[in-house]
């Protein structure tokens, strides 16, 4: 029996691979046949270059043209075409990479009637590579002045309008290899991110930590409260987990002998898409052991600076409109004095908790049931975060939605723990890891119950980790940090899907 909507699906998709081409579709592909009848190879498999684009712009702008006459640089660049400015037997057009791009300049004379009449074939968005000597144009513009071509690849579809580049934003997200193309800046936000990681493992290395890889598919999600995607594995028969944080694997090493280890790492939450959500996300997870919350803001207010330093020269962040200091110490804050500041509420209308969960069941959009520690985060997400611009550590939560953190040593109903928020959106999460194994045992079970009741987020009961606490886990500082809210920060974009290279979208 055929499924309906995977028939549904294969014929959406034959319906767009069969969709009516336009009339510059059209043309290109005549070219390419044309190339094809001339001799040329469609489809090379590879070709030995001496420069890139930015190789060329980097090592040859500082010259004069005197100097690079003298020198007759010759360069052999590919690069994609992404304008033609035809003068009657000269052509000038530019060549871009990933990084930048640089003019080539095609004549007649040079290159014979061959060459100069095969070029007539060639489109904006082919790529090509050009051979030739590096000069400079009378206006000061490096160029390559070209002795021969080589195709590479034709571009079958137009680009979107130069000046204006691809504007659909769904477009972009949907179709991100035009959105880099046509977007120049938007490659630097994902070269920008690529730096920041590779900063993040040189800061922790330099200290010490290892860098660990735990396990992706979990038989009991655990680390978070959140909503984990499930799959199936056929050849054991049995059900598993995309994981929603790494943690409890991570403090099983540290039980282990691992003192100091850090994790990127890809988890899964199934919960909404919005501006700072997407199901697949990439966080950054560390633990060190002999080291509590305390400790962990001072090892998050280091790395956030030197990564501003070294990745942007300043210890201040644009963000939309405002002006994020990273200047040390960062505000601290009580998590319930927060609410009360920000809510309005008074701080008796605290202690009466039926009134607080109702009150917070009129905020919740999606209407589950509220306990009374998820009806304060539901009332904290409402008045307080988006409040919160300069970095803060809003402190000590409640200890009924931290089953993993350790009790405040100043009241047993709040717990060792921390949130980072900045630009109005958490950005770390970190506690005094809960070392007693009775009392993780205790808590493992207050979620039980809490998911029986119909709230899919809470834990579950994880008989390894607590038995792994049973062989002792040191006094442990832990934190995670949500990588594409801080790249979102760094490279001042609004919207988690600016930041992440294909985001998940609801399909055609």
């Amino acid at each position: 029996m055929v499924d309906k909507k995977d028939s549904a699906n294969k014929i959406t998709l034959n319906e767009e691979m069969e969709s009516e081409k336009s009339d510059q579709e059209i043309a290109r592909e005549n070219k390419m046949e044309k190339l094809s009848r001339e001799g040329i190879e469609l489809f090379p498999h590879r070709v030995e270059t001496t420069h890139s684009v930015f190789d060329v712009v980097s090592g040859f702008s500082s010259f004069s043209n005197e100097e690079l006459e003298e020198k007759k640089v010759g360069v052999f660049v590919p690069g994609r075409i992404i304008s033609i400015r035809k003068m009657g037997r000269a052509i000038f057009f530019h060549l871009a990479d990933s990084r930048t791009k640089v003019q080539a300049y095609l004549r007649e004379d040079k290159v014979g009637k061959k060459y100069f009449t095969l070029f007539s074939l060639i489109d904006i968005g082919d790529i090509i590579a050009v051979k030739g000597i590096v000069f400079k144009t009378r206006t000061g513009e490096l160029t390559v002045l070209a002795d021969s071509f080589t195709f590479l690849a034709k571009c079958l579809h137009p680009l979107p309008e130069k000046w204006h580049g691809l504007q659909d934003i769904e477009l972009r997200y949907r179709k991100r290899y035009i959105d880099l193309i046509v977007n120049p800046e938007e490659r630097e936000v994902f070269r920008l991110r690529s730096t920041l990681i590779r900063h993040i493992r040189k800061f922790f290395d330099q200290r010490g930590y290892i860098e660990v890889e735990t396990p992706m598919m979990h038989s009991i999600p655990g680390g978070a409260l959140a909503k984990p995607f499930k799959t199936f594995h056929n050849a054991l028969g049995m059900e598993l987990y995309l994981r929603i944080a790494p943690e409890l694997y991570l403090k099983r090493l540290t039980v282990g002998g691992f003192e100091k280890v850090y994790e990127i790492n890809r988890s899964f939450r199934n919960e909404g898409i919005s501006s700072e959500h997407n199901p697949e996300f990439t966080m950054l997870e560390f633990y060190e052991a002999y080291k509590d919350y305390n400790d962990m803001i001072e090892l998050t207010e280091e790395l956030l600076n030197y990564l501003s330093l070294t990745v942007l020269g300043t210890k201040e962040l644009i963000f939309g409109e405002e002006k994020i200091s990273l200047k040390r110490p960062w505000k601290r804050i009580k998590f319930i004095e927060a609410l009360v500041y920000y809510s309005g509420l008074s701080p008796r209308k605290f202690d009466d908790k039926t009134g607080i969960i109702e009150f917070a069941s009129n905020l919740a959009s999606n209407k589950v049931p509220l306990s009374y520690g998820k009806a304060l985060d539901v009332i904290f997400d409402k008045y307080v975060k988006h409040n919160l611009i300069q970095p803060t550590f809003v402190m000590n939560y409640p200890r009924e939605i931290s089953p993993l953190a350790k009790a405040s040593r100043e009241n047993l109903e709040e717990v060792e723990r921390f949130e980072l928020v900045m630009g109005g959106m958490e950005i770390a999460n970190a506690f005094s890891e809960l070392t007693d194994p009775k009392e993780q045992r205790k808590r493992f079970k207050q979620q039980a119950a809490e998911r029986e009741k119909g709230d899919e987020e809470s834990h579950m009961i994880d008989v390894d980790y607590v038995n792994a606490l049973e062989y002792g886990l040191p006094p442990t500082g832990g934190e995670g940090i949500g990588i594409d809210r801080l790249v979102m920060l760094f490279a001042n974009r609004k919207s988690i899907r600016e930041v992440i290279l294909f985001p998940l979208l609801r399909p055609k």
